[in-house]
């Protein structure tokens, strides 16, 4: 998965312990963790101001591969910054900040949701009884961002919860996502 692109993962909400498929990644593929002031009381002026240096530093263009809340993080990047420097995005399982009842006071600040299309190519990758998102409303943010969307099946949250240890599955997703970009 090295190469042309530098893969930056965006943990979600409290962060993304040894055995989630993110910090599996950057042991085996050496992909690069964007670092954030405070994992369990997210702000997002300080995630915003975390992903930009990172995308700035980046040597080659990047590739995102956000994970739960940090959905929302990219789509308010994309919003608010350039995105020339961003190949793709693989989003995996968006949080629906949206959805006050089902998510934490501490990430109320996320939302709305942004819904602008993206100018880069990505997929959403969802499953289909994630307890922060329907289905449905993972699908309607891909179809919002001009996203390829990916229903996985009954996986969770697609987290450690999950036990989907290097998740397989998802590699092969973002080899796909990668070789479209290079089309």
């Amino acid at each position: 998965m090295k190469g042309k692109y530098e893969l930056l993962t965006l943990p979600g909400f409290g962060g993304s312990d040894e055995s989630h498929w993110q910090s599996l990644w950057e042991d085996l593929y050496g992909m690069k963790r964007v670092e954030q002031k405070s994992w369990d009381y997210p702000l997002l002026t300080d995630w915003l101001e975390s992903l930009h240096a990172s995308i700035q530093s980046a040597e080659k263009e990047v590739i995102l591969l956000p994970h739960s809340l940090a959905c929302s993080l990219v789509a308010h990047y994309m919003q608010k910054f350039s995105s020339e420097k961003i190949a793709g995005v693989f989003f995996v399982a968006p949080a629906d900040v949206d959805d006050v009842s089902i998510m934490p006071p501490q990430i109320h600040n996320f939302a709305p949701m942004p819904l602008d299309r993206l100018e880069c190519n990505s997929l959403v990758v969802a499953s289909s009884n994630d307890p922060y998102i329907t289905i449905e409303r993972a699908q309607f943010l891909a179809q919002k961002w001009g996203s390829k969307f990916v229903n996985i099946g009954k996986v969770g949250h697609i987290n450690s919860e999950s036990h989907i240890g290097a998740w397989q599955e998802g590699q092969e997703l973002l080899e796909s996502l990668q070789v479209e970009l290079n089309q």
